[in-house]
C-alpha cells in the first residue's frame, strides 16, 4: 500500500513538473523581448516550488565579468551586488566548468560567497543553494540558480534535473531572441547603409552636369527641397526626373521618412486606386487581407507619381481630393485616413494639350503645378555629353571588370553630333554597349550602335571612294595608337604590328606630328 502511495505521489509530482514546465514555455513564448517574459518565468517558478529565490545570471565575454540579470526575491541593490570573475564562488565555477553545484546548507560551505547579501539575516542561511549552467551548443552563458528549503540529497537532485530543464528552454529562448536581434540589428544598419547611400547617390551635386541648363536645375532644387510645396518634374523620356525626385525628397526636412515611387503608366486602372489609396479585407475578388496603399505607407515621407498624365479620370478627382484634404478612404471601406505626405509627380506628356482634349482635369493641374521643374533633353546640353559618357565608362569598367582609359576621337565626334532622341538613358546604353566590346582599352566609333553612325543621325555623310575610306581609317588608327602611346611612334608601331619604317612613313603620309601627341592622355 505503501509503494502504491508513493507511485501515486511520483505520478502527480510528474504531472505537476510537466504542467509548470508548459506554463514557462507558454510565458517564453508571449514576446520575442526576453526582458518581458524572464521575470515572469522566474516568479512563477519560485512560487510553484516554494524557492526563496531563483535568478538568472549571464556572462559578458568581453569583461568575463558574470552579473545578474535577472531574479525574484532580491532586491535592485542585491542584484546589483551579485557580481564574479570565472571560477570566483559557486556560480563562477558552473559558468567556468559548465557543470551543476548543490551546496546542501549555505551556512556550513565556505565556498558560498553570498555576493548580495541576501542570506545574512537570522535563518536565511538555512537553505540550500542550486546552481545550473546555461547553454548554447557548447558554450556556458550564464547560470540559473536558486534558494530553496532545506532537503535531502534525493529532492535536491530531482530540483537539479528540473533546473537543467529549465535553463535549456531559458538557452533556446535566449537563442532565438538574439538571432532575432542580430537580424533586427543586420536590416537596421542595411538600412541606414542605403539610406546614406541614396543620399550620396542622389544629392544634387551628384546628378553629372555643369552645363548652363543643368545648373539651373540645380539652384531650383535647392530651393524647394526646403520647403514641402507639391513639385511637378517635366521632360522627355530618359531625361532623369527620378533622379531629381530623389535629390528633392533626399535634400529636405523629410530625408529620414519614406520615400514610395509608384509609376501610374505601369499599373492598370483596375488596380491603381487600390494601390494607391489601400482597401480593406472583401473589398473584391481577391482581397483576402487588409492592406495599407502607398499614401498611408509614405506617411511623414514623399510619394513620388511617375507619370502622371496617364491617370484615369476616376483615380485624378480621387488625387485632387487628396491633395486639397490630405485624406482618403482605402477601396471598400469608410474610415477617412489623414496622411502628411509631399508629393512629387513627374511627366513627359503635354499635360496643356491633354487639359484641351478633356483627358485630364484642369483643377488638378493647377494644384501639381505648384513649383514646376524642367528637366531639359540632352541635345540641349551637349557640354555634359562627355562628362555623362565618362561617369558610365567608370561604372560599367569597374562593374564588368575591365579596363577602359580613353574615347576615340572620331567615337567623340559620333557623341557630340547625334541628337539623343532617348536622351541619357540612351547614352548610357551605348556606355555600356561600347564598355564591353572594346578590347584595346580605348572606346572606338565602330563600338557606338550602328544609330550614332548612321548619316540621318550624324550628319557626318562621307562621299568619298574606297580608297579615301581607307585612308581615313588608317589616319583613325594611327592617332589612336599615337595618343594611346603618349607620340611614342615605336610603341605605336608595335600596336598596330607594323615595323617603325613603315609606321614612318605612314605619319608623314597623313601629316601627323607625334610630338604634339606627347602629353595627351
Amino acid at each position: 500500500m505503501a509503494d502504491t502511495r508513493e507511485r501515486v505521489a511520483g505520478v502527480r509530482g510528474k504531472y505537476e513538473e510537466l504542467s509548470l514546465l508548459f506554463e514557462i514555455s507558454q510565458l517564453l513564448d508571449q514576446s520575442l523581448d526576453l526582458n518581458q517574459v524572464i521575470q515572469p518565468v522566474l516568479r512563477t517558478t519560485a512560487e510553484r516550488l516554494d524557492y526563496a529565490r531563483v535568478a538568472i545570471t549571464l556572462l559578458n565575454r568581453n569583461t568575463g565579468e558574470i552579473f545578474i540579470e535577472a531574479a525574484h526575491g532580491l532586491s535592485r541593490s542585491q542584484q546589483q551586488r551579485g557580481r564574479y570573475r570565472l571560477g570566483e564562488g559557486v556560480t563562477g565555477r558552473v559558468v567556468q566548468t559548465g557543470t551543476p553545484q548543490i551546496i546542501p546548507l549555505v551556512s556550513e560551505d565556505p565556498s558560498f560567497l553570498n555576493r548580495t547579501g541576501a542570506r545574512d539575516r537570522k535563518g536565511s542561511r538555512q537553505l540550500s543553494f542550486i546552481c545550473v549552467p546555461i547553454k548554447l551548443g557548447n558554450e556556458t552563458i550564464g547560470a540559473l540558480a536558486i534558494d530553496r528549503p532545506v532537503a535531502d540529497s534525493d529532492e535536491l537532485e530531482e530540483d537539479v534535473r528540473f533546473l537543467s530543464i529549465l535553463a535549456s528552454l531559458v538557452a533556446q529562448a535566449v537563442k532565438i531572441r538574439q538571432k532575432v536581434m542580430e537580424e533586427k540589428r543586420a536590416l537596421l544598419e542595411e538600412n541606414s547603409r542605403l539610406q546614406e547611400e541614396l543620399k550620396e547617390r542622389f544629392r544634387p551635386s551628384n546628378i553629372i552636369g555643369s552645363s548652363r541648363a543643368m545648373q539651373d536645375v540645380f539652384d531650383m532644387i535647392a530651393q524647394v527641397s526646403r520647403s514641402d510645396a507639391t513639385v511637378l518634374v517635366r521632360g522627355e523620356s530618359g531625361t532623369g526626373k527620378e533622379l531629381v525626385a530623389h535629390a528633392i525628397h533626399y535634400n529636405s526636412g523629410r530625408a529620414e521618412r519614406p520615400f514610395v515611387k509608384v509609376n501610374c503608366a505601369a499599373l492598370p486602372e483596375t488596380v491603381i486606386e487600390s494601390e494607391l489609396f489601400g482597401h480593406e479585407k472583401g473589398a473584391f475578388t481577391g482581397a483576402v487581407s487588409t492592406r495599407k496603399g502607398r499614401f498611408e505607407i509614405a506617411n511623414g515621407g514623399s510619394i513620388f507619381l511617375d507619370e502622371i498624365g496617364d491617370l484615369s479620370p476616376t483615380t485624378q478627382i480621387k488625387l485632387l481630393r487628396v491633395l486639397q484634404e490630405r485624406e482618403f478612404e482605402r477601396v471598400g471601406g469608410n474610415e477617412t485616413i489623414r496622411v502628411n505626405v509631399r508629393i512629387i509627380t513627374a511627366t513627359n506628356r503635354n499635360l496643356e494639350e491633354l487639359i484641351v482634349e478633356g483627358r485630364f482635369r484642369e483643377d488638378l493641374y493647377y494644384r501639381l503645378n505648384v513649383f514646376p521643374v524642367h528637366i531639359p533633353p540632352l541635345r540641349d546640353r551637349k557640354s555634359d555629353i562627355l562628362l555623362l559618357a565618362d561617369h558610365f565608362i567608370e561604372k560599367y569598367a569597374s562593374e564588368n571588370h575591365v579596363a577602359v582609359r580613353r574615347i576615340s576621337t572620331p567615337a567623340i565626334d559620333l557623341l557630340m553630333s547625334y541628337h539623343w532622341p532617348g536622351n541619357v538613358r540612351e547614352l548610357e546604353n551605348c556606355v555600356e554597349r561600347a564598355v564591353l566590346l572594346s578590347v584595346d582599352e580605348v572606346i572606338h566609333s565602330h563600338h557606338l550602335p550602328p544609330s550614332l553612325q548612321s548619316a540621318e543621325s550624324t550628319n557626318t555623310e562621307f562621299h568619298g571612294t574606297l580608297d579615301e575610306s581607307i585612308d581615313n581609317l588608317e589616319r583613325e588608327l594611327i592617332l589612336d595608337s599615337l595618343k594611346s602611346t603618349r607620340g611614342n611612334m615605336a610603341k605605336a608601331a608595335r600596336l598596330l604590328g607594323v615595323s617603325e619604317r613603315v609606321m614612318g612613313l605612314r605619319v608623314k603620309k597623313h601629316d601627323i606630328d607625334p610630338r604634339q601627341l606627347r602629353t595627351h592622355r
